[in-house]
């Protein structure tokens, strides 16, 4: 935790800094954010309000089961964190890089990775239906990590030209 108070309490959020285990395994807030998706859960804030952190924000609706389940992905998160950083995985290998793990990518016919299918798919050890089969569902995400970098270098404004807006302005 990179804030607490005096007697180590955090308050409603919490910021979890992540740029010792970046240095160590060369995992990034991404990779970590990417893998609760996996997990099902949706990814946290990132790099905000301090570069290289997560902050964890429950709220109240949050049942003691489903903060639990978090805190089980987190723990199991760091279990694959210590895999990579003592070279059991390699750094550019491992579910962390890889995730989020969309079912077409755990399902095709080709898997050439360093972990088995059956950890992307179910990090948890859970096998779960798809929604509405019963039971604890399985979220598949619907596609795989994008490259930011690349999608912040070359944007795709799907917007008409500027002069469409000036003449619906004018109509107006």
């Amino acid at each position: 935790m990179l804030y607490t108070g005096p007697s180590g309490l955090v308050a409603h959020e919490c910021i979890i800094d992540l740029r010792e285990i970046t240095k160590a395994a060369g995992l990034s807030v991404d990779d970590v954010a990417k893998r609760l998706i996996d997990y099902g859960f949706h990814a946290p804030t990132m790099s905000f309000p301090v570069a290289g952190t997560l902050m964890i924000e429950p709220t109240e609706s949050e049942s003691k089961a489903e903060l639990d389940r978090f805190c089980d992905a987190m723990i199991g998160i760091r279990a694959e964190i210590r895999q990579v950083a003592d070279g059991v995985w390699p750094a550019e290998d491992n579910p962390l890089h890889h995730a989020p793990h969309p079912a077409s990518r755990v399902l095709a016919d080709e898997w050439d990775h360093a972990y088995p299918r059956s950890l992307a798919a179910f990090p948890d050890g859970e096998r779960r239906g798809p929604i509405g089969s019963g039971g604890r569902d399985k979220y598949w995400p619907p596609v795989g990590r994008i490259e930011g970098a690349y999608g912040d270098r070359n944007l795709v404004c799907t917007c008409g030209p500027v002069s469409d807006y000036a003449a619906k302005e004018e109509q107006e």
